[in-house]
């Protein structure tokens, strides 16, 4: 833009250096905003800037000032002009060109969409990891200078294939007995992976953006599935491991690997008893160990370092999430109906009348031990007695 208006002002530098230092700022200013009100401060920032780069270019060029009156005004409204013209023209140019910008992103991220909401409705337990994986995502993301809204908006929609099958995903059972005892390894494999097929498809169906679909293609890669797997080996020693593996491929972006490392670490440490710091900083290294053995990080852009701060970052979150909370003295069990303070008593009592027992008990070996040794006395007595009769015999 700022070539053309050289060419058309007959390469005047003026208007040209005018055009490219008012260019240059704006995109600096609206590269970090978050909020689309944040689009009305940055066109008032421009419009000031703009009267400052005029009023400097004229210093510099010893331009005449007798027309300043009409051109300051007219400056301020142009840079102020072009930022409501850019967010009002904004929003149908990122449905058109289909880009993951921050407002678009922004838009996916609301949980009222219908997606979301049906997913919360037919696969609870799904909705619930989406969500904590999201956190995850987002936190770590944030700390290794990725896109975190990116990774968060990624993470909601990663498992929305889930929505056509969700009683055959763990998350959704509910305790129930496990629908995949009933059936072959092959075919549950067949079920589990087509998730992410369906996933797919959908996104392409509510037109999200290409870096949105590929977290989805991308959040298991093409591991192997151990778990059927290792129970077709039972069945069939000569079952490949590349018939009980996904279909996709591993991940391209910061984002989609930190997206498939949140899934899987949230998905595993459901399972871990006690989840202490400790704990937690072990299992999650064997995890994403796991992913680096088996060259699911190898596309992805992440250093050693990256790895670290996110597993960091993941212990954090998760053990905030797995804290332990202080019961409450009037809070009641579910099961006995009664309160803390009560077991608490039934606990004293208990241990008194235990206490109690075993002074009894410690007592009664006291006794028993007198009378054992009062025998024992005895019956040295008895045996010198007898002695001495036999010595009496024999005089």
């Amino acid at each position: 833009i700022s070539f053309g208006v050289l060419c058309a002002c007959g390469f005047e530098l003026v208007p040209f250096i005018f055009t490219l230092a008012s260019s240059i700022s704006f995109a600096c200013i609206v590269k970090n905003i978050e909020r689309r009100i944040d689009m009305i401060f940055s066109s008032i920032g421009l419009a000031v800037l703009n009267v400052v780069y005029i009023s400097v270019l004229k210093v510099i060029f010893n331009d005449n000032f007798s027309d300043t009156i009409f051109i300051l005004p007219g400056i301020w409204f142009n840079g102020f002009i072009s930022g409501i013209l850019c967010l009002g023209l904004l929003t149908p140019i990122e449905y058109i060109l289909n880009t993951a910008s921050v407002f678009r992103l922004l838009d996916l991220s609301d949980l009222n969409a219908p997606t979301i909401k049906n997913m919360q409705m037919v696969a609870g337990g799904t909705y619930n990891h989406s969500i904590m994986v999201a956190n995850l995502a987002e936190s770590a993301c944030g700390k290794i200078g990725a896109n975190p809204l990116l990774a968060r908006v990624g993470a909601y929609y990663h498992d929305i294939g889930k929505t056509d099958n969700p009683e055959y995903f763990t998350e959704n059972q509910d305790g129930k007995e496990n629908i995949h005892n009933e059936i072959n390894p092959s075919l549950s494999v067949s079920i589990i992976r087509s998730h992410v097929k369906k996933g797919v498809e959908k996104a392409k169906e509510l037109r999200l953006p290409k870096q949105i679909i590929d977290i989805i293609s991308e959040h298991h890669g093409n591991q192997v599935i151990a778990y059927f797997y290792n129970e077709a080996k039972e069945k069939d020693p000569n079952a490949k491991e590349e018939d009980y593996a996904y279909t996709g491929t591993p991940p391209s972006s910061r984002e989609s690997a930190v997206v498939m490392l949140a899934d899987t670490v949230e998905a595993a440490c459901r399972s871990l008893d006690k989840p202490s710091i400790k704990r937690l900083e072990k299992f999650i290294s064997q995890l994403i160990n796991a992913k680096i053995e088996h060259n699911q990080l190898d596309n992805c852009g992440l250093t050693f370092k990256d790895l670290a701060i996110i597993k960091e970052t993941f212990v954090q979150v998760l053990a905030s999430h797995y804290h332990s909370r202080v019961k409450y003295p009037d809070q009641k069990d579910p099961d006995t109906g009664k309160t803390v303070a009560q077991e608490k008593e039934e606990e004293k009592t208990v241990t008194e009348k235990d206490s109690n027992v075993k002074e009894k008990d410690s007592k009664d070996k006291e006794k028993d031990s007198k009378d054992r040794e009062k025998d024992s006395k005895d019956k040295e007595k008895d045996s010198k007695d007898k002695e001495k009769d036999s010595k009496d015999k024999e005089k």
